[in-house]
């Protein structure tokens, strides 16, 4: 069911909107994307940032927006890294019992 006026810009008040009646239990995650023609991983991607920035809106000393952003970039970034020396280092492995099966 979805509108006949389907939104093409979704503003900052209309997610926190959205995402405050999720809250608040007045719909679920699932009405929303089926209303609004979204899937739920997007739905929930809204809630899951919303979560964040009111735990950091909580804090004592709240971390600035950029530098939080710059945070979990690096920690992804880190991870990305340690995964690929992960393949890397077991394709290598790999190489070497082929080739010791061969000789």
């Amino acid at each position: 069911m979805t509108d006949e006026n389907p939104i093409k810009r979704w503003t900052v008040k209309r997610k926190a909107s959205v995402v405050m009646d999720i809250f608040k239990g007045k719909t679920t995650v699932a009405e929303v994307a089926r209303q609004y023609d979204l899937t739920v991983s997007e739905i929930e991607g809204r809630v899951d940032e919303a979560q964040r920035s009111m735990e950091n809106g909580f804090r004592a000393r709240p971390k600035d927006v950029r530098k939080q952003y710059e945070s979990e970039l690096r920690e992804t970034k880190e991870a990305l890294g340690e995964a690929h020396l992960q393949i890397y280092t077991l394709k290598k492995f790999r190489r070497l019992l082929d080739e010791d099966e061969n000789s």
